[in-house]
């Protein structure tokens, strides 16, 4: 028999696109299912490059322009719908403490706070809505001042008022898990894994390409389809947090190179090559993309809080000479 989070698993959708609109299975037909549908429809065709307020104010459907994210607000609603289109997450700098402080509850499903203190806040209603009809949300997530990228479709799955918060699935699978005191260890773990996939490692990498320019950090490669967040110490580790000091923007075969210990960051950002890898003939992609990188200084981000963790890079680094000595 299976256990019920694989029978959840079954439910899986089969694509791996953004958004194909198979979800909108409520209010099919209605102008606001129709008007969901359009909108995330929209977002996935900008792909996961960064939005403004006012990008994201040119949208339109039925020839009217409908702002998808209110610059002021977290919680958008649409003075044409009964029920919130979206809310936001804003930016804060490393180092910073957010306003307001959506985690993870044991359960392992995410949590967005109320706005302010009263349940009955226009915009808590808003959103109470979308929990009681089951209504697909998008979450904006601030990358930097300014800017976000869009997640969806996320939905409420319960209101916990005595909290002042929502519990988010953010995965259609979410939907289905058990949540609050009837979790289970299986399920938060199932839980948690779906999150790591749908926000933390898109928000991590959209985090750090943005602190680094959008570049490689060694060879400054430029196309963001061949760059990659790298973590400093794994995600397995207890320091290994999906933040920008545990990241480098690295293309992908820098990643690589580091991920397996080929390539190695001195704690002063300097670059160093396997000893054995350099002693290597195999053509001018060694010779270029690897050999020609010993000794070059890492860029760094300017912000000084965005730049590579100290005590990270000693630890990580010292790993790299362990794994170098046992060639």
């Amino acid at each position: 028999m299976l256990k019920p989070v694989q029978a959840v698993d079954r439910l899986r959708p089969a694509t791996t696109e953004p958004w194909s609109g198979k979800y909108l299975n409520v209010m099919v037909g209605s102008f606001d299912s129709e008007l969901r549908d359009a909108a995330m429809s929209w977002l996935a065709l900008r792909g996961d490059r960064l939005l403004t307020a006012a990008e994201l104010a040119t949208f339109e459907f039925r020839g009217r322009r409908i702002p998808l994210m209110d610059p002021q607000r977290g919680i958008r609603k649409p003075a044409i719908l009964d029920a919130a289109l979206s809310f936001r997450t804003t930016y804060t700098p490393p180092g910073r403490t957010p306003p307001y402080a959506d985690e993870a509850g044991a359960d392992g499903l995410l949590r967005y706070k109320y706005r302010g203190s009263d349940p009955n806040h226009p915009e808590n209603r808003a959103l109470r809505r979308c929990f009681e009809q089951q209504l697909p949300l998008i979450w904006f997530l601030g990358i930097d001042s300014g800017k976000y990228i869009a997640q969806f479709p996320v939905y409420l799955v319960q209101d916990e008022a005595d909290q002042l918060q929502f519990v988010v699935a953010v995965d259609p699978v979410q939907r289905f898990l058990p949540h609050g005191d009837e979790a289970t260890e299986d399920s938060r773990e199932y839980a948690e894994r779906l999150t790591r996939l749908r926000i933390h490692q898109p928000v991590f990498r959209a985090r750090v390409l943005q602190a680094y320019g959008r570049q490689c950090a060694i060879c400054h490669l430029r196309h963001a389809d061949l760059l990659d967040a790298a973590h400093i110490l794994p995600d397995a580790h207890p320091m290994g947090r999906p933040v920008v000091p545990n990241g480098l923007a690295l293309c992908k075969i820098h990643h690589a190179a580091f991920d397996r210990n080929i390539l190695g960051v001195r704690p002063n950002l300097v670059v160093e090559i396997r000893p054995d890898i350099l002693g290597e003939v195999d053509g001018p992609m060694l010779k270029h993309g690897l050999q020609d990188m010993n000794g070059v200084r890492l860029s760094a981000p300017r912000a000084r809080t965005a730049r590579p963790a100290k005590d990270n890079l000693e630890e990580r680094y010292e790993a790299f000479r362990t794994a170098s000595r046992a060639r």
